[in-house]
């Protein structure tokens, strides 16, 4: 039982740190998805451990898996100060006579890349939205 334990918190420790090497926009989504699994597994270990009356693996093996799901959830800082103009067009990437539709299409080019369902981040989606929402409240008039 304790070398099963090991390897399974040497597995822990390696996932932790390949996920924390990933960048921002490749392979984060990936690494969120296999932590989730791996952390499954760590505090399904350690309740057999705790089970058996290995207690001391068992919280230990709980404890990691339960840090892994924290760790691999954690979320990108959001601006707290509002977006100007230029930066809003520097990304969306659009010219300062856009229209409304080239604003809509470049928004949606953006936000394909930069979704965290594709391998982005939650923060570069909110500062995308940003970016759109400024440049159309601007073309509203508002």
């Amino acid at each position: 039982m304790a070398l099963i334990g090991l390897a399974l918190a040497a597995v822990a420790v390696w996932a932790l740190v390949r996920l924390g090497r990933q960048t921002e926009r490749r392979g984060r989504a990936h690494w969120r998805v296999t932590a989730t699994l791996l952390a499954s597994a760590l505090l399904a270990g350690g309740a057999l451990a705790a089970f058996r009356g290995a207690w001391l693996w068992g919280a230990g093996l709980a404890a990691a898996g339960l840090y892994l799901v924290w760790s691999s959830r954690m979320r990108t800082p959001v601006r707290s100060e509002p977006i100007t103009e230029a930066e809003a067009r520097a990304v969306l990437g659009v010219p300062s006579d856009a229209d409304e539709a080239q604003i809509r299409a470049a928004w949606k080019r953006a936000m394909s890349r930069v979704h965290p369902d594709q391998g982005g981040t939650a923060g570069l989606a909110i500062r995308v939205n940003a970016a759109r929402d400024r440049l159309l409240k601007k073309n509203r008039g508002a």
